[in-house]
């Protein structure tokens, strides 16, 4: 493989920044996506003020979001990663998939809910999905329901 194939290649995998309180969580997901598909993890965060600070480095095209952390919660850090970086397309992963979590996570700008447990198709899926206006930007899609 030369040089111009292997730039395309890694050019077409999704940069994805992974945040969770959880380092375990953290692992098997930095472990699993890459073996499943052309995924590649830029980095990790434990908190939303370390994944605010880590989207403004980093760039990462999708950032895998937990809802519920200490210092700034996965709401506050969407709505100010959305702020900054509007075509950062942001998949919530949690374990409320209470309606009103749902609401919370839409009204701050997240692209696609997901509960906890979820396939990882539908996981990768809504990772790797690319959005069909040019900022990134639509309405949150919930793709699967727990």
């Amino acid at each position: 493989m030369d040089l111009g194939e292997r730039s395309f290649l890694e050019q077409s995998k999704r940069r994805v920044l992974i945040v969770d309180d959880s380092p375990q969580v953290r692992q098997e997901l930095r472990t699993l996506l890459p073996l499943v598909s052309d995924i590649e993890i830029v980095g990790e965060a434990s908190d939303g003020r370390e994944a605010v600070r880590l989207v403004q480095t980093l760039q990462p095209e999708v950032v895998l979001m937990d809802l519920e952390m200490p210092v700034l919660d996965g709401y506050q850090a969407t709505r100010q990663i959305k702020a900054g970086f509007p075509a950062c397309r942001v998949v919530a992963l949690t374990v409320y998939g209470d309606p009103a979590s749902r609401i919370r996570a839409a009204e701050v700008g997240v692209d696609v809910f997901l509960v906890k447990g979820v396939s990882v198709e539908s996981l990768v899926q809504a990772i790797s999905a690319r959005p069909s206006d040019p900022t990134g930007c639509g309405q949150m899609t919930p793709v699967a329901d727990p």
